[in-house]
């Protein structure tokens, strides 16, 4: 009888809840059930977090390119004047050391400045020489009359041992590199130069490039526009590494061929590397006027290389000129006009 009256209980409790719950109009229908009521002070819906943008995935270029070159920092510092070589009544030559750092890694380059007499500021270029096998190369060596005609001219010339040349600090990944480090040693040259206390106009500064050294320069240009404002290259090699290798090291097969193959493979089977390490599908980078002097005779780098380059850099839209003459790679009877006319084309791209 007790559970009874509980249930009974329980059932008139939930018939008694309904009913308060029920809202009814005035003629007893129910009205539906009203939306809870919102206060001035708080807001109608939580909002929405934003998500936080994902960055999209980037793929670090290959060490061995001019993308890499392009993406690492150069610096150059510390330029230390040395022994003097030579003094003239134009200029004096002295032995000189400067750091240059890409990256982490760090060095110490060795080469020859000369300083016109005279009070300044002057005028410099930066010269890069052609390819002479370490093993034999001594400080200075390769542009020694280009060094001295430019410093008559009024010129503050600073030519680059580059690494593992002469007293430089030596590395031995150049060759498998396929000295992308020159270009570096040349971006640190022209930095160290403008921080020393060497009298140089720093807004007329100019690279040049021979042989070897016009490659060198040319990829110093792409990594760093802006970092001077002229270049001249000179009997250059090729624009595109798969034809310098062709010329220069497949015939060899010496120990650097195997290094560079085992590393890289050949540029037969390999096409995208070889042209990532070119500088021709880059040169549109370049910022600065270029002047190319070439012999219509030279054998070493063929004149074919030097307009397929030129063309390259017009289609880029590089300012570009491009003087032939009747002389071969070394440049002897024709030097000192091919020099005058490189003279002259600095003067005026450097406002001089």
């Amino acid at each position: 009888m007790t559970s009874l009256r509980r249930l009974a209980t329980v059932v008139l409790s939930g018939a008694l809840l309904v009913a308060c719950s029920s809202t009814r109009s005035p003629d007893g229908r129910p009205e539906p059930p009203r939306e809870p009521s919102v206060s001035p002070s708080s807001s109608a819906a939580t909002p929405t977090p934003t998500p936080t943008p994902v960055p999209a995935p980037t793929t670090a270029p290959v060490p061995v390119s001019i993308a890499a070159l392009k993406a690492t920092s150069h610096r150059g510092s510390r330029l230390r004047l040395g022994a003097v070589r030579e003094r003239t009544a134009s200029y004096t030559s002295y032995d000189v050391t400067y750091r240059a750092a890409t990256g982490q890694r760090s060095f110490t380059i060795s080469g020859v400045l000369n300083v016109p007499t005279g009070r300044g500021p002057f005028p410099a270029v930066v010269l890069a020489h052609g390819y002479i096998d370490p093993a034999y190369y001594v400080r200075g060596q390769g542009m020694t009359r280009e060094r001295g005609v430019f410093a008559t001219r009024g010129y503050v010339a600073l030519h680059v041992d580059y690494r593992g040349h002469a007293e430089s600090t030596d590395d031995p990944r150049s060759d498998r590199d396929l000295r992308l480090g020159y270009s570096a040693d040349v971006i640190g040259a022209v930095k160290a130069l403008r921080a020393s206390e060497v009298n140089v106009d720093s807004d007329r500064i100019a690279l040049m490039g021979r042989s070897m050294g016009g490659g060198v320069v040319m990829k110093a240009l792409i990594a760093e526009p802006g970092l001077v404002q002229a270049a001249a290259l000179w009997a250059s090699v090729s624009s595109l590494e798969a034809e310098n290798f062709d010329q220069f090291i497949r015939p060899d097969g010496d120990s650097r061929a195997e290094a560079v193959v085992r590393a890289h493979g050949l540029p037969e089977d390999e096409p995208a590397f070889w042209r990532a390490a070119s500088a021709r599908p880059y040169l549109g980078e370049i910022t600065e006027p270029v002047l190319m002097a070439h012999g219509r005779f030279d054998d070493t780098c063929p004149p074919p290389w030097a307009r397929a380059t030129q063309a390259a850099m017009r289609r880029a839209g590089v300012e570009s000129t491009l003087e032939w003459y009747d002389d071969g790679h070394a440049f002897g009877p024709a030097f000192l006009a091919a020099m005058d006319r490189t003279i002259r084309y600095l003067d005026r791209q450097l406002g001089r």
